[in-house]
Parts: structure tokens; sequence; C-alpha cells
């Protein structure tokens, strides 16, 4: 019987350390992705030149790209967006 309690306690003690492990490793991962992130491109004013009425339904990042949905009076639209030159490269219709 006395084994057996030290087995259980060796055991819940190797618990705690492998999920320590764990949630330490996942917030150097997480730091690491955090430094390749271009803060220029995070701190960007872009005019997208919509029509009144408009809004965004969604962002996605492509290959240096942003595609951008709009949801307008006329339809909806997704806008390809270059964040690096602050330009518009290109233009989705959608129901036409």
């Amino acid at each position: 019987m006395r084994a057996l309690k030290i087995l259980v306690s060796v055991m819940g003690v190797l618990i705690v350390v492998a999920t320590v492990a764990l949630v330490v490793l996942v917030i150097q991962r997480m730091n690491r992705a955090a430094q390749g992130v271009d803060t220029a491109l995070t701190t960007t004013n872009l005019a997208l030149r919509q029509p009144v009425g408009s809004r965004v339904g969604g962002i996605a990042a492509l290959e240096g790209q942003l595609a951008i949905w709009v949801e307008r009076p006329d339809g909806g639209r997704v806008l390809l967006v270059d964040p690096r030159n602050l330009r518009q490269t290109g233009e989705i219709r959608l129901g036409e």
C-alpha cells in the first residue's frame, strides 16, 4: 500500500511539472511568433474609399496582401490590398 501511495504522489508531481513545462513552451513560441510581426504594418492608415453605408465583413491575410470583404449597398466585394504600398491592387465583385 505504501508503494502505491508513493507511485501516485510521484505521478501527480510529474503531471504538474509537465503542465508547467507545456505552458512555458507555448509562451516562448508565442513570443517568437510575435517577434516576426512587422510593426510597421500594424500601424498603417489606409483609406479604402468605399461609398457611405459600406462595412467590412472580414479580413484575411494572403501572401503579402490583405483580402478585405466589404459589404456595400450595391453588393459585396473582396478588395485586395497591398499594405506595404498602401494601395488597392484588385477587386472581386460578387453577384455580377
